[in-house]
C-alpha cells in the first residue's frame, strides 16, 4: 500500500483543526506538532506581547544579541552577537555582532537593524518596553542609549546607574530583546506605526523558524528559515495546535497525534508517567502563581481585609492537589534558588484568623466579590480551591472566567476586584525581576498606563519600597546587597501588599519518547531547533 506524502499528512492535521471530531494521523518525521493553549497569545509583535505562550512561539522566530541558558540560569550564551565587553566604569556594553546572520528576508543583520529594533520598542512604547523603561531607558534618550558605530557593532549606553548584567540578561528575553529586520518592517509601515499592524500576524526575525501562518485560538504554523545562520532545525515545519483542554492534549499525546503537549493538567501528567511511550520533563520555570487584589477596590485598601485573605488560602492544600507539575509552594516575592531570597514565610490556612481580621476591618460578616481566573489549567481549579476557603471566612467570591485577553485585561485595565494569576518576573535570574514586576510602580495614575508592572495593575503603590528596590539594585558590595534583598521580603511581608503568590512555577511538558533534544527553558523560551525525532 503507498504511504502517504508529507505534504498529505500536513493537510490532514490542517484539516484536523477545524473538525469537532479530529482526524489522527501519526505525525510526519520532519513535523513537529506541538499542544498547547493559545487563549492568551493576542499579538505577535514582540514589542506588544504578553504571557509566555507567545513568547514560546517568538522564541523559535527571532533571534537576541544573546540567549539565556536553558539549565545554568546565571549563564548567557551568545547568538546574534558573538562578544560582549562592560566599560570599566560600567556605562555601557559593546556587542559585536557575528558574521554571516541573515534574516528570513535574506536581508543581513547590521547593527542598524539592532538599533532600530531598540528604538522602535522605547518609542512605541508598548508592554516590553517595560522592561528597559524600569532601568532608565526612555523614547526621549533611546538615540543616545543606542548607537552603531559600524555595521558590527552596537554600543548599549546605560542611562542611568544600574549594574550592567541584568541590562544584558534582560537583552536576552524574548520581547525586550528580539531584534527586527528593519527593511522589512518599515515596508509595511501604516501612518507611521513601524509596522505595528502588519507584525500583528507576520514575523521578521532571523531565527530557524519563520510565522507561515496564525489563526487565532486555532494554530500557528512555523517553518523552517531557509536563510537560518545557525545549524539547520532537523523539522521543515512546526505545527502549533490550540487545544485548551488537557484531556484531549492527553489522548492525541498516547495515540502519537502530537508530538509535545505543554499545557496539561497534574492529573493527566501523573497518568503519562504510565506511558512507555511518553516522558514528562519538568524544570523551574518564571514568576509565581499569585491571588490579588485591586486597590482601586476600597475595602481591599484596607491592609488588615488584604491580610485576611492571606491567612484564607490553603498553600500547602493548593501546592499537593492543583499545583504538582506546575508549581511548588512559595510565598515570598523572590524565586527561590535566587541569591537573596528568603526561606518561605509559612503562611498558612487559618480561618479563625482571617475572620478575626474581618472583623476588625468592619466586615464581620464578610462581604461578597469576584475572583476572576483563565479558563485554562491550573487557574480555574486554583480560583475554585480559593473561592472554597474564601468562604470559609464569610467571603462569597462569584468566579468569573474567560480568555486571557479578557480576564489579564480586565487587570491591564485596572478594573477587576480579586485575581488569581501568574505572573512575577523572574526571566532575568536576579531579585530585581521578580521585585519589578509584583510590586514596583513608579507611577500609579491611570494616564501611566504601566501595564507590564503587577504593582501598577493592581493600583498598590509604595514609595518606601520603590526606593528600596533601586538601591538594591545598583548596590555594589554584593553582601550588602543580598541584605537588602532580604530586607525588602520582610517589608514586602509586614506592608501586606496586593499580590500574595502561593506557588512559584516550574514548567512541565509531556511528549514522545521518540522526540530528543527537547529542554525546558525557566525563561519560557524553549528552542524547538534542537529537536530530532527517533522514528
Amino acid at each position: 500500500m503507498k504511504k502517504p506524502s508529507v505534504k498529505l499528512l500536513a493537510t490532514i492535521l490542517l484539516g484536523s483543526t477545524l473538525l469537532s471530531q479530529p482526524v489522527y494521523a501519526a505525525t510526519p518525521p520532519t513535523m513537529l506538532v506541538v499542544g498547547f493553549s493559545m487563549n492568551n497569545i493576542l499579538t505577535l509583535d514582540p514589542a506588544a506581547i504578553t504571557g509566555k505562550e507567545t513568547v514560546q512561539v517568538l522564541a523559535n522566530i527571532y533571534d537576541n544579541l544573546v540567549s539565556l541558558n536553558a539549565i545554568e540560569r546565571a549563564k548567557v550564551d551568545p547568538q546574534l552577537a558573538e562578544s560582549w565587553t562592560i566599560a570599566a566604569d560600567n556605562s555601557s556594553i559593546t556587542f559585536k555582532l557575528r558574521d554571516g546572520a541573515k534574516f528570513a528576508s535574506g536581508n543581513p543583520v547590521t547593527s542598524e537593524d539592532v538599533v532600530w529594533s531598540f528604538k522602535r520598542l522605547m518609542k512605541l512604547n508598548l508592554a516590553q518596553a517595560s522592561f528597559l523603561k524600569t532601568h532608565g531607558f526612555t523614547a526621549a534618550n533611546a538615540d543616545a542609549s543606542f548607537t552603531a558605530p559600524d555595521a558590527q557593532t552596537v554600543v548599549v549606553t546605560l542611562p542611568k546607574k544600574v549594574d550592567p548584567q541584568i541590562i544584558v540578561q534582560t537583552l536576552g528575553i524574548v520581547g525586550p530583546g528580539s531584534i527586527l529586520d528593519s527593511k522589512t518592517v518599515m515596508e509595511h509601515d501604516k501612518n507611521g506605526d513601524q509596522g505595528a499592524a502588519w507584525l500583528t500576524n507576520n514575523s521578521a526575525g532571523s531565527g530557524p523558524f519563520t510565522l507561515g501562518q496564525w489563526a487565532s485560538n486555532e494554530r500557528v504554523i512555523l517553518d523552517q528559515n531557509a536563510e537560518y545562520w545557525g545549524e539547520k532545525p532537523a523539522m521543515k515545519r512546526i505545527m502549533m495546535r490550540h487545544l485548551a483542554e488537557s484531556q484531549s492534549q492527553r489522548l492525541m499525546l498516547e495515540k502519537g497525534d502530537i508530538d509535545i503537549a505543554f499545557s496539561m493538567s497534574a492529573a493527566d501528567l501523573k497518568a503519562l508517567e504510565k506511558d512507555e511511550n511518553v516522558e514528562i520533563q519538568t524544570n523551574g520555570g518564571s514568576g509565581f502563581y499569585y491571588l490579588a487584589v485591586s486597590m482601586k477596590d476600597e475595602k481591599f485598601q484596607n491592609p488588615k481585609v488584604r491580610e485576611a485573605l492571606r491567612y484564607l488560602i490553603d498553600y500547602q492544600g493548593l501546592n499537593d492537589s492543583v499545583l504538582p507539575y506546575f508549581g511548588t509552594l512559595r510565598d515570598r516575592p523572590i524565586a527561590s534558588g535566587i541569591f537573596g531570597s528568603l526561606p518561605n514565610a509559612g503562611y498558612k490556612l487559618d480561618v479563625e484568623k482571617a475572620k478575626a481580621l474581618l472583623a476588625e476591618a468592619g466586615f464581620p460578616n464578610g462581604f461578597s466579590t469576584t475572583l476572576r481566573a483563565i479558563s485554562d489549567v491550573p487557574f480555574m481549579s486554583a480560583a475554585t480551591a480559593i473561592q472554597a476557603t474564601l468562604a470559609q471566612g464569610g467571603i462569597k467570591a462569584e468566579i468569573i472566567t474567560g480568555t486571557g485577553d479578557q480576564i489579564y485585561g480586565a487587570m491591564r485595565e485596572r478594573k477587576y476586584e480579586l485575581l488569581v494569576g501568574r505572573g512575577g518576573g523572574g526571566q532575568l535570574p536576579h531579585p530585581d525581576s521578580n521585585l519589578r514586576a509584583t510590586v514596583y510602580n513608579p507611577d500609579n495614575s491611570d494616564a501611566a498606563k504601566l501595564t507590564n508592572f503587577q504593582g501598577w495593575r493592581t493600583s498598590f503603590y509604595d514609595e518606601k519600597i520603590n526606593k528600596m528596590i533601586d538601591d538594591a539594585l545598583v548596590e555594589g558590595n554584593k553582601d550588602k546587597q543580598i541584605k537588602d534583598y532580604e530586607a525588602i521580603q520582610t517589608y514586602y511581608a509586614d506592608m501586606v501588599p496586593a499580590l500574595q503568590p502561593f506557588s512559584e512555577v516550574v514548567d512541565s511538558v509531556g511528549f514522545r519518547a521518540d522526540v530528543k533534544g527537547l529542554q525546558l527553558n525557566p525563561s519560557w523560551s524553549t528552542q524547538l531547533r534542537t529537536v530530532t525525532k527517533e522514528r
